[in-house]
């Protein structure tokens, strides 16, 4: 088994010695939060590994989680001021309207119009498109929730891979979905269903593609303005023409289920090396010994549009704890008229990944953001979390069915009811146990996620593409993939044979009456 994996790592590592030297490679980050970190982390790896990487990126200020020096090149542009603040008053609406527990499906579509708005913007600037199409990139990475880059791809004529940074079944890739074990987006089920669970799942099936199209269709304006009539994609289609999709999960978190060849597990991508606390968080973690402390990040843009009302009652749930608890939240943002908790440390930024690897770590409260639950799997953290929008229920309802955490909504929040659930986790050594195996389980991949990342682009640019690793289903129309057109010429035939062997039966019955009469005569 160690020669095999020995033998694989081998051919990954060494296909890079095969490909074109300093392919160019460009990448498209319009959305902000943990979509920027998750294609900046993935721009710096190809980076680093001796391709030419160049980011087309929004530079919104209120998008962009900390603004930092680059190896890579970026080529940042800016909405025309009116367009703009309509942007950013949407997304405020959005999050408000999240962060107070009535995520609204209109809401988010207003939302998905302006992005669409903002991708005519970037596509009319000739000054930015002109300059891309003359650097002739060898390939595009594009996100699976910034339709706008899947359409940038499609326009510059360059082959794409893909990123899902959610659960699977959040955007349709042509996957086989059986509805028995697979569960639906938003359905918040688990791959044990029991009937009615069934039943639940197949009526949120239809549902969930209908919202597809919505969504979509939101970019429909900017797709008849931007493309000749007789050539204009099809958002659905391009989604499944992607050459390669990168799914920023791991099987220690995501319930087993059938992929595609071209389908690929990256989860933990975001995971760096480990490196020594700095001293004045160590300083405090030291105060209380072997109690150990809690960490409590809530995301970028969620402590951005954090309510006070939550942040205080949080704060009153720290106090019932004997660990000390340090929290990602702006001292800008903290309510002057409250106090805050004794054996709490509030922070405008924190090493998260170097304190889940602290031994002393109890627990980690989190949001739900996938960057966050793979951080904490890898160094077998329990989990209490706080879902808010967006993927963030999905991805605690596979917490929940691993075992390794619970969940709380956010609308619930209460400090004794936080405090209970916390202590729960920290106390009940089944949650730490499961966390452990989980790591287990991530850890032991015989290739690193930036060993896959890099060892899949290398082949996709080899092989001039993934033809070979997509099958001709995602080509064929729905009705062709659930055979619809065979069921019903099986009909047809099974329907007409037995007409006509009706037909036959009347005549041969009538023959018979007919010689019977024949014969009494």
């Amino acid at each position: 088994m160690t020669g095999q994996r020995a033998l694989l790592l081998a051919g990954f590592l060494l296909s890079g010695f095969l490909i074109p030297e300093a392919a160019k490679i460009l990448t498209v980050s319009s959305l902000g939060g943990s979509h920027y970190l998750l294609l900046d982390r993935v721009s710096q790896i190809l980076q680093d590994h001796g391709y030419n990487v160049t980011m087309l990126l929004y530079g919104g200020d209120y998008l962009i989680p900390k603004k930092k020096e680059n190896a890579y090149q970026v080529i940042s542009w800016l909405l025309p001021e009116n367009h703009e603040k309509e942007l950013k008053k949407h997304f405020d609406s959005y999050m408000k309207e999240a962060l107070h527990g009535r995520e609204a499906f209109g809401t988010f579509v207003k939302l998905m119009e302006q992005l669409g708005i903002q991708c005519s913007d970037l596509l009319r600037r000739s000054d930015i498109m002109d300059s891309l199409k003359n650097e002739n990139f060898d390939l595009v990475f594009v996100e699976a929730f910034d339709f706008c880059s899947f359409l940038i791809a499609e326009k510059l004529g360059k082959p794409f891979v893909s990123i899902l940074p959610s659960p699977f079944g959040s955007v349709d890739l042509g996957l086989p979905n059986p509805v028995s074990y697979v569960p639906v987006f938003h359905s918040l089920l688990t791959d044990h269903m029991d009937f009615w669970g069934r039943v639940t799942n197949f009526l949120m099936f239809s549902d969930f593609f209908l919202r597809q199209w919505r969504i979509q269709s939101t970019f429909d304006n900017t797709i008849k303005e931007h493309f000749p009539e007789d050539s204009r994609p099809v958002l659905s289609h391009l989604l499944k023409k992607a050459e390669l999709w990168f799914v920023n999960s791991d099987f220690a978190l995501e319930f087993a289920r059938p992929l595609l060849p071209n389908t690929v597990y990256i989860g933990g991508l975001m995971v760096r090396p480990v490196k020594p606390v700095p001293q004045e968080f160590e300083n405090f973690i030291s105060k209380f010994g072997d109690s150990g402390f809690v960490l409590v990040a809530m995301g970028s843009m969620v402590s951005t549009y954090q309510s006070q009302e939550v942040l205080m009652e949080m704060n009153s749930a720290f106090a019932h704890l004997s660990q000390g608890v340090i929290w990602n939240c702006k001292p800008s943002k903290w309510p002057k008229d409250v106090k805050l908790a004794a054996n709490v440390k509030i922070v405008d930024w924190l090493p998260q990944n170097d304190l889940l690897a602290h031994p002393r770590i109890r627990l980690f409260v989190t949001h739900g953001g996938l960057n966050s639950i793979m951080e904490a799997i890898q160094h077998g953290v329990p989990i209490v979390g706080i879902p808010v929008l967006g993927d963030h229920p999905e991805n605690m309802v596979r917490v929940e069915a691993k075992k390794f955490g619970v969940s709380i909504q956010l609308k619930q929040i209460k400090a004794e009811t936080l405090a209970l659930k916390m202590k729960e986790v920290i106390e009940d050594k089944r949650y730490k146990s499961a966390a452990v195996a989980a790591s287990i389980i991530r850890r032991s991949h015989p290739l690193t996620p930036a060993q896959r990342l890099v060892g899949w682009t290398d082949h996709i640019l080899q092989t001039g593409g993934a033809a070979h690793l997509r099958p001709h289903a995602l080509q064929q129309p729905w009705h062709e993939q659930y055979l619809l057109d065979v069921f019903l010429f099986l009909l047809v035939v099974t329907l007409g044979t037995l007409w006509l062997c009706g037909k036959l039966l009347g005549m041969v019955a009538r023959w018979l009456c007919g010689a019977r009469k024949l014969k009494k005569a």
